[in-house]
């Protein structure tokens, strides 16, 4: 399978990501899809031909791997990692249609743009980036349970009891390497469980993101409609009004200020 590709794809939604989607993707490659092409394939490419059960009963050893391992761990996590980096081709999409529907506007009304910038989350492409996350953590989980289900909770015993027709009675099975197995497994597991982590911070960022923003906006359109329907008018004469007293100033000259004052207002009573 080429790797490299989806690689490259899913890097061109980085410049589109949060800084948590960032760290998931760099989660993905890192310790998913990288430790998947150089250690997995290697430790569960004998899964089938060391697959040894005590018996010569011809079909015995076939039935009972079939029923250890109704799909084999490699093809799942194939699946699994196909279907979780899906969502993110959603983004690129959505911004593409953008960019496409943004040249048609620019060539049709001289120059002017429809989207300032086609890959700000906002409008329908801040639902569609939400959506992939959800398919992500969604995809993840399923995968998930569906691998606690078959392997009975991450679990791979050394010996296994194999009762199963044509077997003549219940037979002994022997996987190859079940520790190693199990600690690869287990290590798939963590990493699912810490990327569906990264998805649901990154949701909870983009969801609080956007209710402090339309709570700032609400707040100032109420503090603007509050201002219109109240207007504040001066409950008090202007300052120019006021004399300020110069508290250095003598006694003497206080009197003889107060003295002037006295005067300018019988002036203006006998006008």
């Amino acid at each position: 399978m080429n790797w490299s590709g989806l690689e490259s794809l899913l890097s061109g939604v980085n410049k589109y990501s949060t800084a948590f989607g960032k760290i998931w993707l760099s989660m993905v490659f890192v310790f998913r899809v990288l430790v998947f092409v150089v250690a997995a394939q290697r430790v569960w490419g004998d899964e089938s031909k060391d697959f040894v059960c005590n018996t010569r009963q011809p079909g015995c050893t076939n039935v009972c791997y079939d029923h250890f391992f109704p799909i084999s761990h490699i093809r799942l996590w194939a699946l699994q990692l196909i279907f979780v980096t899906c969502p993110s081709l959603m983004v690129m999409a959505h911004v593409k249609f953008r960019e496409d529907k943004d040249k048609k506007y620019v060539e049709s009304h001289q120059g002017s743009h429809l989207y300032a910038n086609p890959g700000k989350k906002r409008g329908g492409l801040w639902w569609t980036y939400l959506l992939s996350l959800v398919f992500k953590a969604g995809f993840d989980i399923s995968f998930l349970y569906i691998v606690y289900l078959i392997y009975d909770g991450y679990d791979l015993p050394k010996v296994s009891k194999c009762a199963r027709d044509p077997c003549p009675n219940t037979v002994d099975c022997f996987i190859s390497r079940p520790t190693e197995k199990k600690i690869f497994m287990l290590f798939m597991v963590i990493s699912s469980a810490l990327c569906i982590f990264m998805c649901i911070c990154e949701m909870v960022y983009l969801i609080g993101k956007r209710l402090v923003k339309k709570f700032k906006v609400r707040h100032e359109n109420e503090r603007i409609m509050f201002a219109d329907r109240h207007e504040l008018t001066n409950m008090a004469p202007p300052r120019s009004l006021y004399r300020k007293t110069d508290p250095t100033l003598a006694n003497s000259q206080l009197s003889l200020s107060k003295k002037a004052k006295s005067r300018d207002i019988g002036a203006t009573t006998t006008l």
